[in-house]
């Protein structure tokens, strides 16, 4: 199978889960060239994985159609002449695209009216027991193959650091006058909702002690725009702020990828940065509150769950039903701070 096109997920974490699946594809098919079609957002994930070919961005807008941009990059890649197509995400619209372009075997599960536009398809598994989103996408790959996708397969994904990527954190680090070996990442954001999202004055308080033990640590805040009045918070609440920085919004995602590569630690909620740090085997304590480990884990030797595991949860919900938010509440600093040692 010569040409081989992806359809990335929207979210980043799944977007890291996706390379195990590219890894087999390529394996099985050494010959191949993998391109990946993805949105601006998610684009830098698939420029840190080896096995892709090419990255077409495209900017799709969340909620919406877009059927002009979609004809127009339909018709691009049917120049292309793919044989087959890997739809990873569920809806509708994300299947029109290798329809209108004509590859022959369309891949992916079926859902959300998809018949006919999915031709190579299988059955979404129950939302109460859900597989490890890693091999959610690799069960798709066997499609092809008949299930002879290598044994020896791995259940890890695997990031590379870009090299100009490196270059311009390492300039930042240099003007911000940080030492690149002194660098601690707090991800203190979770773009799902609050109940993903420690407590900023816990975040604080770990600050404070990792500055305490550690007297030349840095420690960056990092994660999007949104992130970033979150994070002004916890700066607001530590006592050591010289030694703490606030980017968030201020790196570009491949900036991202290439800083929490070179940390030293990082401390994270359930989001897609945290599976970057494990992608990348940085040493990471991730804390999760409303959402399952046992689904969306951290896939790494190096990487430490808190998960309280309380009657209540994994609840799913964006906003605590309860009103009491204690399944990160009583997630405390000093038992992260103890964690966070373990690592070091």
């Amino acid at each position: 199978m010569q040409g081989i096109l992806i359809i990335a997920p929207n979210w980043i974490g799944d977007a890291v889960m996706t390379q195990p699946l590219l890894a087999a594809l390529k394996t099985q098919y050494p010959a191949s060239k993998i391109d990946v079609l993805a949105s601006n957002w998610v684009a830098p994930i698939y420029r840190a994985c080896t096995e892709v070919n090419d990255v077409i961005e495209a900017d799709f807008q969340h909620k919406q159609l877009q059927w002009g941009l979609r004809k127009q990059l339909a018709k691009d890649l049917q120049e292309k002449n793919y044989q087959a197509c890997f739809v990873l995400p569920n809806s509708l619209k994300s299947a029109l695209i290798p329809w209108l372009a004509n590859i022959p075997f369309r891949v992916g599960y079926r859902g959300e009216l998809r018949f006919g536009l999915i031709n190579v398809a299988l059955d979404n598994p129950s939302k109460v027991n859900r597989p490890p989103m890693v091999e959610h996408y690799l069960a798709l790959g066997e499609l092809l193959s008949h299930g002879e996708l290598p044994v020896a397969r791995s259940l890890t994904p695997k990031l590379n650091v870009a090299a100009t990527a490196s270059q311009s954190i390492n300039k930042k680090l240099s003007d911000a006058n940080i030492d690149p070996n002194s660098v601690f990442v707090f991800c203190p954001g979770a773009e799902y909702g609050p109940t993903k999202r420690w407590p900023a004055p816990h975040f604080a308080a770990l600050a404070n002690s990792l500055a305490h033990t550690h007297t030349n640590a840095h420690i960056i805040l990092l994660g999007g725009k949104g992130d970033h009045q979150l994070a002004e918070e916890i700066l607001q609440q530590s006592q050591n702020r010289a030694n703490i920085h606030n980017w968030c919004g201020n790196t570009s995602l491949d900036e991202a990828i290439a800083l929490i590569g070179a940390a030293k630690a990082v401390v994270s909620n359930d989001s897609g940065l945290m599976h970057i740090a494990a992608a990348l085997k940085t040493p990471q304590v991730a804390i999760f509150g409303s959402s399952d480990p046992a689904h969306t884990p951290p896939l790494s030797e190096m990487a430490k769950v808190l998960w309280l595991n309380l009657p209540c949860s994994p609840c799913h919900k964006k906003e605590c039903p309860l009103g009491h938010l204690k399944c990160l509440n009583d997630i405390l600093p000093q038992q992260v701070f103890a964690t966070l040692n373990t690592l070091l």
